[in-house]
């Protein structure tokens, strides 16, 4: 853990502190001292009681920064129910920002983290985007009434490369409209979060800008580097070329091929603003993992 994470933890735990004081509002300089030493002595996490109704704490509040940006993945076919919910242990334990996962194992996210502020993402149209418009706003209406909050949708490549630009962005807009609201009883109307996969190694740089152009338009939240499973992943250059088109009006999410927090933080510096991987914990714990996603 670097000064820089240090201080974002310390920062966090005494604007909560601040929120929940019955007092003045002020962090006493006792309790600050108190934090620093309980951080500089290696603490990155502290035990709270979680969604408190008196502060609104969330145990996720205090989690590394980098965590809350990470999707935890699993969308190879071969993923067993016993495997998804050891992803979903995980992303409790390390307070991921999300668990990615195939549509059919969205209830049993759903179900393994109800009361967490971890979010179920699933994958819609995967991983070659080119089914039918009709049949990936169901798969994303189905996915958010299951207990999904975000939606990955695969960009139908193939007609993008046609020129078809009316077709593509009709095709996101349709998704993001499934998409809203939300289904599940505990949640408020907002709509699931929609992140549309460009898979950037099949296009060109004129192609990647006008997909972004065309998620941008259809109201999609995130733009997407890659689905992990077409010939390479994301790229630093990529990232910073979707980053220039969207903006700060639209978030990026690189995923593929990052393995290590090299790679993550790399991205990250080049305008990533989430990160899949499913060597999430590797990453985490400063360690490069072997894995194709």
């Amino acid at each position: 853990m670097n000064e820089r994470d240090k201080e974002q933890i310390v920062a966090r735990l005494a604007r909560r502190v601040q929120a929940g004081s019955n007092g003045n509002g002020r962090v006493s300089p006792t309790v600050q001292s108190a934090m620093n030493r309980l951080v500089e002595a290696g603490a990155c996490r502290f035990g709270v009681r979680v969604d408190r109704p008196d502060t609104g704490f969330s145990a996720c509040d205090l989690a590394p920064p980098l965590a809350r940006l990470i999707d935890h993945t699993a969308l190879k076919p071969e993923t067993t129910e016993a495997q998804i919910r050891e992803l979903c242990a995980e992303a409790r334990r390390y307070c991921f920002a999300s668990v990615c996962i195939n549509p059919c194992y969205v209830p049993l996210a759903a179900e393994e983290l109800g009361g967490t502020p971890i979010a179920v993402c699933t994958v819609i149209g995967f991983p070659l985007g080119a089914t039918q418009t009709p049949v990936k706003a169901s798969e994303a209406e189905l996915a958010v009434r299951d207990g999904a909050a975000e939606v990955d949708m695969v960009l139908n490549v193939g007609m993008l490369k046609s020129g078809r630009y009316e077709y593509v962005e009709k095709d996101i807009r349709a998704v993001v409209e499934a998409a809203r609201p939300m289904r599940r009883a505990s949640s408020s109307a907002r709509r699931a979060l929609v992140k549309v996969i460009l898979e950037t190694a099949l296009l060109t740089d004129e192609e990647k800008v006008i997909a972004c152009v065309l998620a941008q338009n259809a109201g999609a939240d995130f733009v997407k580097t890659s689905t992990g499973f077409s010939k390479a992943g994301a790229t630093p250059g990529d990232v910073a070329l979707m980053r220039r088109v969207v903006g700060e009006r639209m978030g990026v999410k690189a995923s593929g091929g990052v393995r290590s927090l090299e790679d993550a933080e790399q991205m990250i510096a080049h305008g990533a603003t989430r990160l899949g991987a499913s060597a999430s914990v590797a990453i985490i714990k400063g360690l490069k993992a072997e894995t194709d996603y």
